[in-house]
């Protein structure tokens, strides 16, 4: 479709865009988690894991919302093209990694959605930032947006459970499995919970 609109280079440059914003934002990740481990004396950070959205999900995101497939279309409605998934150790790691990123002075919060203290319907818990990040090219300087999606080890066992289990299929008895869903998500936030007391027991001095 973009090549019969003359539009694959433009589509090809946008994604490389993202993708140099996605480096720029997983980089100041790393090198955040690499100071505060100075700090605290541990990684707050377990693991890091970035995408780019395909051509075929794209599509398929503007066409539900009746949106034509152009470059610019893409650019002015789709905030998730670019996205960081961010998995912590522990609730309030991922708070202090909030604060330090939108603290710094050439990155833009554009949106932030806490479905930490606030959980979806279904038990889903992540704290989810859309961030404005500058890319640096031959160019010039370009502001990319990124998703940031930030949660604990145990949020992101149930959400990728929760996804294999029920993202597009349909379930015998669904209403009882989600039910049983939303019951596991609340014990595993009391996990998370639990977890930080034992961590402060632990590091506080005998």
């Amino acid at each position: 479709m973009l090549s019969l609109k003359d539009e694959l280079t433009n589509f090809q440059t946008l994604m490389m865009h993202y993708e140099c914003a996605l480096c720029e934002i997983q980089t100041k990740i790393e090198v955040m988690d690499r100071e505060l481990a100075l700090v605290q004396n541990r990684n707050p950070i377990e693991s890091i894991k970035s995408r780019i959205k395909t051509p075929r999900s794209i599509f398929e995101k503007l066409d539900r919302r009746g949106i034509d497939f152009t470059v610019s279309n893409i650019e002015r409605y789709l905030q998730d093209i670019a996205g960081i998934r961010v998995i912590c150790s522990f609730i309030d790691d991922i708070y202090k990694l909030r604060d330090c990123l939108i603290k710094q002075d050439d990155i833009v919060l554009l949106e932030e959605k806490d479905y930490i203290r606030y959980p979806k319907n279904n038990g889903y818990r992540s704290l989810h930032l859309i961030l404005e990040v500058p890319i640096y090219l031959t160019s010039g300087k370009y502001m990319m947006k990124v998703e940031v999606q930030l949660r604990t080890i145990a949020m992101d066992f149930w959400a990728s459970i929760d996804h294999k289990m029920k993202y597009k299929r349909d379930i015998p008895n669904e209403q009882s499995i989600t039910e049983e869903l939303l019951y596991v998500a609340e014990m595993i936030n009391q996990l998370d919970r639990r977890m930080i007391q034992l961590r402060d027991r632990i590091d506080k001095p005998a």
